[in-house]
């Protein structure tokens, strides 16, 4: 078989935020998402809130191509929203803003979603950040999900960015997916034994009018519905641009792995779907921050020495993909922290200089502008 072309996109959904107020915008202006697309065109899109807007990179060869599009991006983005006093945040949650509050986007679509989910949706005020990795071949790319299915927690873990939720520490690294979960067709996926057996569920679901179509399938990963990719949409949005970046690199270097393997007539274990929901659960509640059971060995392991043998496990892909420095930071992401761990060390900050509960969430929300464009060339002050 050809080998995959393995190339990335990658999907983030940002929160837009009033710098003077620090809550968000539930009602921009007309105008702004017109004038964010005559600085970027068809890569930015409104999402379900009015107050969230969403990006997407071109088709790229390596990570560091994802690298140069995502800045480019988010300055633009930047740039637009601070000509109204705006700034988005590329974090999953806000730290207080109120969901009630919101307004979603009058579209045909969401006016269907809103319907259809009811309180469900009216509560989804989370943002994610999905990555895509081209894989041709159908079959091989349900074979693949299969596989790297086992490491959608480690990816969840390593990009928890949701900590807060209305006001409240939720004690949670990543309290999106406690939400979205709420949605039907979530989580982690069956496996399917090929491409017919998944085309077949699906057209199962479409035939009783439960969907209209495979977009309404919302699990952690999926073939997806636009392109001929394996969509990973599990993780929280990376606040930094290199954290997100080293997951593109991870999730690349995985697929490429796990097709070698299969070069080799090896494949990786399919693993049942409870053990890694165990997982899953573990990155939702800890990040990165304690033990992720390996199942290979049988124990719980520190989430550090798991990443040390992943990123050990993945060097010669790395090497062929061109991605060592940026698979490296996985390491790094694991030992520094995540968002989460970040927004908490602002709030305690806050609070030891005299700040009340209020203000210290505050100084998290100028905390995640800043971080959501560090780096990042703009015009705006």
């Amino acid at each position: 078989m050809k080998r995959p072309a393995f190339t990335l996109g990658v999907e983030e959904e940002y929160l837009l935020v009033n710098k003077e107020t620090r809550d968000l915008v539930s009602e921009p202006p007309a105008d702004l998402l017109p004038r964010m697309s005559d600085a970027i065109g068809t890569q930015v899109s409104p999402e379900f809130l009015q107050s969230q807007v969403e990006i997407g990179t071109g088709i790229c060869e390596t990570p560091a191509d994802v690298r140069a599009d995502l800045m480019r991006l988010r300055g633009a983005v930047c740039d637009v929203a601070a000509e109204y006093g705006y700034a988005p945040i590329a974090a999953s949650t806000h730290p207080f803003a109120k969901w009630s509050e919101q307004h979603h986007t009058e579209k045909a679509r969401y006016d269907q979603i809103a319907k259809d989910l009811a309180g469900t949706v009216r509560r989804l005020l989370i943002c994610g950040m999905h990555i895509h990795c081209g894989i041709e071949d159908d079959d091989l790319r349900i074979d693949l999900m299969n596989q790297v299915s086992y490491f959608l927690p480690h990816i969840l873990a390593l990009s928890a960015s949701s900590p807060y939720w209305q006001g409240e520490d939720t004690g949670m690294a990543s309290y999106r997916l406690t939400v979205f979960d709420a949605l039907p067709r979530t989580g982690v996926p069956d496996s399917f034994d090929s491409w017919p057996e998944y085309q077949r569920v699906v057209s199962r679901l479409v035939e009783v009018g439960a969907i209209e179509d495979a977009s309404k399938i919302w699990w952690d990963i999926r073939p997806s519905v636009r392109w001929p990719t394996l969509e990973a949409r599990v993780a929280d949005v990376c606040t930094r641009i290199e954290d997100a970046v080293a997951l593109a690199a991870l999730y690349q270097c995985l697929l490429s792995m796990l097709f070698t393997l299969r070069e080799k007539n090896q494949r990786w274990r399919v693993y049942p779907r409870i053990l890694i929901e165990e997982n899953r659960w573990r990155a939702q509640r800890y990040g990165v921050t304690r033990d992720m059971a390996d199942f290979g060995q049988g124990k719980m392991v520190s989430f550090g020495d798991l990443s040390d043998e992943l990123v050990g496990l993945l060097q010669e892909e790395a090497k062929q993909l061109g991605c060592t420095d940026e698979l490296m930071h996985v390491a790094t992401i694991a030992r520094r922290g995540t968002s989460s761990q970040a927004q908490r060390v602002a709030y305690d900050e806050a609070r030891a200089t005299g700040a009340d509960h209020d203000a210290a969430l505050r100084a998290v929300v100028d905390h995640l502008i800043d971080e959501t464009a560090r780096g990042i060339s703009t015009t705006s002050p």
